[in-house]
């Protein structure tokens, strides 16, 4: 009996490695990249190479981005479900290798037909079984793959959230900032404002200028005094989105203040076109998908074929004699199988089902490569005019601050009228607003081009960063006959 077991085994060890793979082998699609990602020069080198602690030099921003890094709650999901997949990837492992199993049982039976004849009956198992289909054309192998492709994709989309994230949160940060900062502009023009209404109530009154002027100074400083309440509720709202992605209660949140002047490099080296797509883990991820379903496709092609499948016992098997038991062996082998013969077209029309979904998935893959150059490209454009934004606005604001001290100085000596004063006083808060926003944007153009080129998702160890033949899942290439 064991030799038969042990010949049988021998036999399907062989049967399996004679086997082939049936179906196509993934082929990357054909993407016509362009020679560059904005009109200019690019090299290999690329700011998304810095790690997001490298971009961010505030402490305070740090501590936020690992605080959200750590307890927001997509994050705590995705790395559930990353778990969740790395696991059920052993369910397509093991399906490639033999089951084994025991059964023991014992049991008592007592028959009586017409009620003169009772027979007793006392049996004892203790049995070991197995059973092993057989992966002849792949149909296992191509599970396998499908598995490893879904948790590939789920660990990209891990990377691609993490990068997402550190940009909202220093996005976030970078617009509370700048409301702190338009909050003091409006508070500081507002004390100024409420000086002015003080000096020409006793310029009226003491009947140096009209009352229009004094009416006039009255309307801008309630004009200043209508902007703080909605300014403090942004703040508010933007403080209470921070707290939301750290995945916390609101609360107040800590910050630094503005500088005056934007310590952001003038350019950025952005690197070549192929290497994006390396950087950019929502393409991995979608290319992980894309071969999930060139695996699905195999799958459903390898399932029109027949399976075969070995099942075995052996054990001891006695009746009423429990001292025979050691000496009561009992063994079976046995093959099946299971060949479909006619399913109304079932199978035939899932395998042209998946070939659909392929096509859609080469197309969304595409897609996602083209949209990804088309955000990269936008925000190396959108960096590039912002500063430009700046430099102007900069200049605007010296200069409405040296219009304003001019006005002031004239209106003291009698030259020009209070009205000529108030317009200086709105062209300089203007010009102090727009430099705020103009480094706001800045700042958050510096973010969006860090994440559109593809960094802020790194950690210290990152599939990326392994060979390709070392990855820890990685799936050597099958040779499979073309369908």
């Amino acid at each position: 009996m064991v030799r038969t077991v042990n010949a049988a085994i021998m036999a399907s060890v062989a049967l399996l490695c004679a086997s082939c793979m049936l179906g196509s082998k993934y082929k990357s699609p054909e993407l016509d990249l362009p020679a560059v990602i904005a009109d200019k020069e690019t090299d290999s080198l690329s700011f998304a190479d810095l790690k997001w602690w490298e971009v961010y030099p505030d402490t305070t921003l740090r501590k936020l981005i690992e605080k959200t890094l750590e307890n927001n709650k997509d994050m705590l999901i995705a790395a559930g479900r990353v778990e969740e997949l790395q696991k059920l990837q052993r369910v397509n492992t093991a399906a490639l290798l033999p089951s084994v199993g025991a059964d023991v049982s014992a049991g008592y039976e007592v028959d009586n037909y017409g009620g003169h004849n009772p027979d007793r009956i006392s049996t004892y198992n203790g049995k070991l079984q197995f059973r092993w289909e057989l992966d002849l054309w792949g149909n296992l192998r191509w599970a396998r793959q499908k598995g490893i492709n879904d948790y590939l994709q789920s660990v990209e989309a891990r990377h691609a959230l993490r990068m997402t994230l550190v940009a909202e949160v220093a996005t976030a940060y970078f617009e509370l900032v700048a409301l702190d900062n338009e909050l003091a502009i409006v508070k500081q023009t507002l004390r100024t404002r409420q000086e002015g209404v003080t000096q020409t109530k006793l310029r009226f009154e003491g009947g140096l200028t009209s009352e229009i002027a004094y009416r006039q100074a009255q309307v801008e400083m309630a004009k200043a005094a209508t902007l703080i309440p909605e300014l403090e509720r942004r703040v508010t709202a933007k403080e209470n989105e921070i707290a939301l992605l750290a995945g916390e209660y609101p609360h107040y949140i800590n910050r630094g203040v503005m500088l005056e002047e934007t310590m952001l490099p003038g350019s950025l080296p952005v690197g070549l076109p192929s290497e994006l797509l390396k950087r950019r883990p929502d393409v991995r991820a979608a290319e992980y998908r894309l071969k999930g379903a060139n695996a699905a496709v195999g799958v459903a092609y390898t399932d029109m074929f027949p399976k075969v499948s070995f099942s075995g016992t052996y054990g001891l098997e006695v009746e009423n004699e429990i001292a025979d038991f050691l000496r009561s062996p009992y063994g079976y082998v046995g093959g099946q199988i299971l060949a479909p013969i006619f399913s109304w077209g079932k199978l035939r029309a899932k395998y042209k089902a998946q070939q659909a979904a392929y096509e859609q998935e080469t197309e969304r893959y595409k897609k996602t490569v083209l949209e990804v150059f088309h955000e990269a490209n936008n925000a190396i454009v959108a960096y590039n005019k912002r500063l430009d934004a700046y430099e102007s606005k900069r200049t605007l604001e010296q200069a409405s601050r040296i219009y304003i001290d001019l006005a002031r100085l004239q209106y003291i000596n009698g030259v020009i009228g209070y009205l000529d004063v108030l317009d200086a006083q709105r062209s300089y808060f203007d010009a102090q607003i727009g430099l705020s926003n103009a480094i706001r944007d800045h700042q958050i153009a510096l973010v969006d081009l860090y994440k559109a080129l593809g960094g802020g998702w790194q950690t210290d160890m990152t599939p990326t960063q392994w060979p390709d033949d070392k990855h820890p899942l990685s799936v050597p290439d099958d040779d499979g006959m073309q369908k």
